[in-house]
């Protein structure tokens, strides 16, 4: 699949859960979220911290361990103080039971 990379199969994220994975030195969260993969960055707009290690909320929402602010994985929309900026967030796909997310640098390389 052209602009994306294989990040896990469907059997490595339950219901509820995350992998955190790393494409090209870019650290993303891959959620299922009611049976939904999502995708974002790992990284809280506030502070720059690892935002996926917090507490995932009911709503797909995920807090950041670091000061609380909550952001919403469908989106990436910062959703509470003291965020203000969205976090990234990737299109992913599954196919054949694998979760293939979009490659950012793929399209940054394809616009030059």
């Amino acid at each position: 699949m052209e602009g994306f990379v294989k990040v896990a199969t469907v059997d490595e994220i339950p219901e509820g859960e995350r992998k955190i994975v790393e494409v090209e030195d870019l650290r993303i969260a891959v959620f299922n979220c009611g049976g939904e993969y999502l995708a974002i960055a790992d990284v809280c707009t506030h502070d720059g911290g690892p935002l996926a290690e917090g507490e995932l909320l009911e709503g797909c929402q995920i807090q950041c361990p670091r000061h609380g602010a909550r952001f919403d994985i469908r989106t990436g929309a910062a959703l509470s103080f003291p965020a203000f900026e969205p976090t990234e967030t990737y299109r992913v796909v599954v196919q054949d039971g694998e979760i293939w997310v979009e490659n950012p640098f793929a399209a940054m390389e394809a616009y030059g």
